[in-house]
């Protein structure tokens, strides 16, 4: 597999194998040794959790605030822009963010480690997305930071996504992290 790094420290995207001929494909889409190695994670993975959204729904950014988890992502049908946001304080780049293409057709997965905000949007008529989570989600622990917040001034391919009353909701990286704002933006009114 190929591995990719992004802005986002120990985020990664990776490229599978995949084997194909007229009668379909076969690719894998775990094997403990070899991820752990590539992606450098030795957590287990405790929770699969799969989606299905239509055009214009976009769900995130999600994050616990207390047992963060590592997430494995990747669609099964449709295609996903797919972002994580740097939420770890000393990371050198907490604050960032990175988007990628996910897809039926492209295969790739991104790896998502503990620590980072996550979100994707549908830009297909509806996509089926899966992920393995290296915590249990619980509810009572999450966070959501807001989706189009112009500090962090991610680039969605959508203007008017149909989002959750607790998406809508999010709070602002600012408001999450004031102290920290005020040194990575040293010119935020805050």
């Amino acid at each position: 597999m190929n591995i990719i790094e992004t802005a986002v420290q120990g985020a990664v995207v990776i490229e599978p194998k995949v084997y194909g001929d007229a009668r379909g494909f076969f690719l894998e889409t775990y094997q403990a040794q070899r991820y752990q190695k590539q992606i450098h994670n030795d957590l287990p993975f405790v929770q699969d959790n799969h989606s299905r959204s239509s055009r214009g729904v976009l769900r995130g950014l999600h994050f616990q605030k207390t047992k963060p988890q590592g997430k494995l992502v990747r669609v099964v049908r449709g295609e996903v822009f797919d972002v994580v946001v740097d939420l770890r304080k000393d990371s050198p780049s907490f604050g960032k963010w990175h988007g990628v293409w996910l897809s039926e057709e492209n295969h790739r997965q991104f790896w998502l480690p503990p620590g980072t905000a996550h979100g994707f949007v549908v830009t297909s008529d509806s996509a089926d997305f899966e992920y393995k989570c290296t915590e249990y989600y619980d509810p009572s622990d999450e966070g959501c930071l807001l989706w189009n917040d112009p500090q962090l001034n991610i680039d969605w391919p959508i203007t008017n996504p149909i989002l959750s009353d607790k998406d809508r909701a999010g709070q602002s990286f600012a408001e999450l992290f004031k102290e920290q704002v005020k040194d990575l933006y040293p010119g935020s009114k805050l």
